[in-house]
């Protein structure tokens, strides 16, 4: 029997999905019925240890719930040489089994990767992307904006954490100024 060329690398979702999509923040409001349709449209993926997601600066088209496994969060300096072997990464955050990234994509028009993603072990990702959001505002629109205002909601308190780390490294910046 012929194989699809793309099977070994993205495969649809099956049952022991709908426990993580359930699980999701996301897609927390969503009815039973719902969250099939979910997980009938998203894409799994696994990932060896080391392997990147993607990279800082790509094109972003969706995002990824961590079904199994751990993620690493990193960006590179830009303050360092423009020369990619030379430049320096720094760990944002890891992310474990529960978690998802990349958000943003969505709601992006020609959206740009602010951070690279690397599996820090053998990991398997749910794939979330801007047409599966499409296809269920089209398709079942009260599920789609039960979505976007959850959405909505995390990117609104990611901006806030990130104006509130920013605040607090300026106000570090200004002390370290006036002490010296």
């Amino acid at each position: 029997m012929f194989k699809s060329l793309w099977e070994n690398v993205i495969r649809r979702s099956g049952d022991d999905v709908f426990e993580n999509i359930r699980g999701n923040f996301l897609f927390k409001n969503l009815s039973t019925k719902e969250l099939h349709f979910v997980t009938d449209i998203v894409h799994i993926r696994d990932f060896k240890k080391d392997e990147i997601i993607f990279h800082q600066k790509d094109a972003g088209s969706g995002m990824y719930i961590i079904s199994k496994g751990r993620v690493a969060i990193t960006v590179y300096d830009q303050n360092t040489s423009s020369d990619a072997a030379n430049e320096k990464e720094a760990l944002i955050t890891e992310l474990v089994s529960g978690d998802f990234f990349g958000e943003i994509a969505l709601v992006q028009q020609n959206g740009i990767r602010s951070a690279t993603a690397r599996a820090t072990e053998q990991t398997r990702l749910i794939g979330f992307f801007k047409p599966n959001l499409i296809e269920i505002i089209e398709r079942r629109p009260s599920a789609g904006v039960k979505i976007l205002l959850k959405l909505s909601e995390v990117l609104g308190r990611r901006l806030v954490e990130t104006t509130d780390m920013v605040s607090d490294l300026t106000d570090q910046l200004n002390a370290l100024k006036k002490s010296c």
